[in-house]
Order: structure tokens, then C-alpha cells, then sequence
């Protein structure tokens, strides 16, 4: 008999906020919001509960949040500092079993399956051997050292799939830990909303939301037929996963990224081709490092504009060999921008970039060897050169002269999410 499949997900509460007041305890308690400038244009990266309370949530314009909160204290962000607090995060959880996920920068699933010998030393004892009483102590333990380690308070679920134990992380915050007993996952998840469900995205809440269903249970009951009529394949599994059947395992390996984007949103909406272009090349470097840190290379290149109406486009060439060269990149995305510009000259508020369709570091050589081996090693010396010196350290003259990409304000190492907020000083 396979023993019981014991899963912990635990997830930081308000991680880029919580970060911030761990640097500065005089913001504990205080609503505070992290994405830039009230005045500027973006959105809220973090809330913290404080000003959760007022309505403000993640993704809301800043101009609204501080419409609803205007007591509230606004923070531009540190991704280096986040970034840092990540990889501590990260590496206290890897104490605790051989199979952790990582689910971005502030969260992981952690199989302890069978890991009561890793456990107990750690916990001072078991008092159980019971595969749920293993994993409790395991969180409860995780959740202490977080908060000792880095000042951070993280929430923990614990379940036998990976969905229930996430569902019960979410209803766990903030700052507690919450048990699903085995067998008891379809009475906890029946009278919770589509949208708890990880996966089941907004098209899909929409079209059950078309025939009357509005509760994971109410999914968990439909036949597996009519699932797979409305969502395909798909929609067994989706059955499954309601009722609180899941064995996806916790995949212990790197992740490979599926893309890799920057993007950025102007203080005012911008129509000098040569800003756009600029900004554009600091993206194009910024994505190729990371593609290079990940030992990966992309064929499909994406531009992304946003006008000032909101109204939003994409535009995609796919190359004919994969590359995570910074002027390859920029070039196919110029020539995109030039493009989308002929035909819809209006002025731009936000721009992105992104890389997609990835593989491994790997190319066809050529037929007299590899001739991409000289530009490939100088794109690596300026990889290293930049991360021991910083990003200005060495910048190509179209990024380091133009006023928007060359002040304070251009970070393009942030992920997306993370408003960026450009040129909000005005140029000379």
C-alpha cells in the first residue's frame, strides 16, 4: 500500500510589503503599497492587509489605490532587495524535504512524504509518525524560522495534492497554517468560488458561469463528459482537481521558464521613436541575461504597446534559430515597433518585450564551426561585469543618452509585475 502523499505549500503574506517593513519597522502596521509614484502611472505590485482593508488590491491602478487609501505610504520597490529575501526563503524550505517547488519568488510546494526522519531532528521530535502530523510539524516549524530568519510571516496549506494544499494556504492567511485531513479535501473545497481553483482561469470561470455553476463543488458533481465537452481534454482533470484529486507530483528539478518579459509603463504617453528604441534595448539586454543566467534561447520575439486609451496590441516573429543575443533580440523587436508604428502612430503608454518558445543553450553550428562563439563569449564577460558592478556598468550609447532609460527610474532587471514606471523626472 503507497503511503498517504502528504503536500505543503507555503506562501509569503504581502512579500514585497513585508520585505520593506522588515527594513523599516516604523512602516509595521501602516498601510503601505509598493508599485511607485500615486502621482506617476502603474499599478500595485503589493498591498499590505492595512490597506487591503481600505479595498486596495494587487494589479490596481496606483491612482485608485490612493483614491481609496490616501493615507497610505507609498513605496517605489527593491527587487534586489525582494530577490535576496527570496533565495533565504528558498533555501530554508529546501531544509525540509529533497522535493520543493518553486512557485515564484515567495512561494514553494514541499512533498514530506516519508520525510519524518529529515523532520523530527529538525522539530526536536514527533509526537506522531502520522504522515499529517509530520507535515504539520514541518510548517509550523517552516513558519517559525521564516519569521526569525527574515522577519517575514508565510502561510502554510496542507494537503495531499498540490491544488488543495495552495486553496488552503490562500484560506490559511494571513499568517497561520491549515490542514486538510485526507479524505476531507471535497467537503473543504465544494463551497469555494471557480477562481480558487488554480488553472481555471477567467474564460473558463465565464463559461461555467454561463451554465449556473459557481462553486467547485458544483464542478466536482458534473459529469466527466460534460467537462470534457466544454473545455476538452481539459476538463476531466479540472473535475478532478475540484473534488480534491491531484497527484501531479512536486517537481523537484528547475522549472523551465516558459518566457521571459520586461515592460514598463511611461509617466506620460511617449511619441519620440528614439525613447521607445532606447527602451527597447535596455529590455532586449536585460532579457537576454536572463535568458543567458537560465541556460536558455527563444525563437519567438513579442513587442507589447499599450496606448493611452488602454486599448492593448502584440505583435510576434519567430526567428529562424533560437538566440539570447541582446542585439538579435532588440533588432527583431525594432523592426516589430517600426512596423506597428506605419500603421498606428499614436502615442505609447506602455511597452514590453518578451521571449517565447525556449530550449536549451544549444545552436546548429555552422559549417566551418560555431561562428556565434566570439559574440556569444563577450555577451557572458558583460553578464558578469554587470553583476558584479551593476546594470550601468557598461550600457550601450542608444540606452545610456537617452533621459528616460538612463535616470534612476529604469530598472529593467524587474520582473514584470513590478511597475517600472519610466522617466518619471522630466528630461532637459
Amino acid at each position: 500500500m503507497l503511503e498517504q502523499r502528504t503536500i505543503i505549500h507555503v506562501d509569503l503574506d504581502a512579500f514585497f510589503v513585508a520585505v520593506e517593513q522588515a527594513r523599516n519597522p516604523e512602516l509595521a502596521g501602516k498601510p503601505v503599497i509598493v508599485g511607485g509614484d500615486p502621482d506617476g502611472r502603474g499599478v500595485a505590485a503589493t498591498a499590505s492587509y492595512e490597506a487591503r482593508v481600505f479595498g486596495v488590491r494587487s494589479g490596481m491602478a496606483l491612482s485608485t489605490a490612493r483614491r481609496l487609501c490616501p493615507q497610505a505610504v507609498f513605496l517605489r520597490g527593491d527587487f534586489t532587495a525582494y530577490r535576496e529575501a527570496s533565495q533565504r526563503f528558498h533555501e530554508i524550505v529546501r531544509a525540509y524535504s529533497p522535493l520543493v517547488e518553486p512557485g515564484g519568488l515567495d512561494e514553494a510546494y514541499v512533498d514530506v512524504t516519508g520525510c519524518g526522519p529529515i523532520v523530527a531532528p529538525m522539530t526536536g521530535g514527533l509526537e506522531s509518525d502520522a504522515p499529517e502530523e509530520i507535515a504539520r510539524a514541518a510548517g509550523e516549524h517552516l513558519r517559525r524560522r521564516v519569521r526569525d530568519e527574515l522577519s517575514l510571516a508565510a502561510s502554510v496549506g496542507i494537503a495531499s495534492g498540490k491544488s488543495t494544499a495552495k486553496i488552503a494556504s490562500d484560506a490559511a492567511k494571513p499568517d497561520g497554517l491549515l490542514l486538510v485531513p485526507a479524505g476531507r479535501e471535497a467537503a473543504f473545497l465544494a463551497p469555494r468560488p471557480l477562481r480558487d481553483l488554480p488553472g481555471l482561469g477567467p474564460k473558463a470561470e465565464a463559461a461555467l458561469h454561463r451554465i449556473g455553476v459557481r462553486t467547485l463543488g458544483q464542478v466536482a458533481a458534473m459529469p466527466a463528459s460534460r467537462l470534457e465537452a466544454l473545455f476538452g481534454a481539459w476538463g476531466p482533470a479540472l473535475g478532478e482537481r475540484a473534488a480534491g484529486v491531484d497527484s501531479t507530483p512536486v517537481a523537484s528539478g528547475r522549472e523551465r521558464a516558459r518566457s521571459v518579459s520586461r515592460e514598463g509603463t511611461y509617466a506620460r504617453d511617449i511619441v519620440d521613436v528614439s525613447v521607445l528604441r532606447g527602451s527597447l534595448r535596455g529590455y532586449a539586454e536585460s532579457v537576454g541575461a536572463e535568458l543567458r543566467r537560465q541556460d536558455l534561447r527563444g525563437r519567438c520575439i513579442t513587442l507589447k504597446l499599450r496606448y493611452g486609451d488602454f486599448s492593448t496590441i502584440s505583435r510576434s516573429r519567430t526567428l529562424a534559430q533560437p538566440t539570447y543575443a541582446d542585439d538579435e533580440i532588440y533588432r527583431t523587436a525594432a523592426s516589430l515597433l517600426q512596423d506597428t508604428l506605419a500603421k498606428d502612430g499614436r502615442a505609447v503608454r506602455l511597452l514590453g518585450l518578451g521571449v517565447s518558445n525556449l530550449g536549451d543553450d544549444a545552436v546548429q553550428l555552422g559549417l566551418f564551426g560555431d561562428e556565434t562563439q566570439p559574440q556569444d563569449e563577450l555577451l557572458h564577460s558583460i553578464d558578469r561585469l554587470r553583476e558584479k558592478y551593476g546594470q550601468r556598468a557598461l550600457q550601450k550609447g542608444q540606452t545610456f543618452f537617452d533621459p528616460h532609460v538612463s535616470s534612476p527610474d529604469w530598472e529593467p532587471e524587474h520582473q514584470t509585475g513590478l511597475s517600472s514606471q519610466m522617466g518619471l523626472e522630466k528630461p532637459d
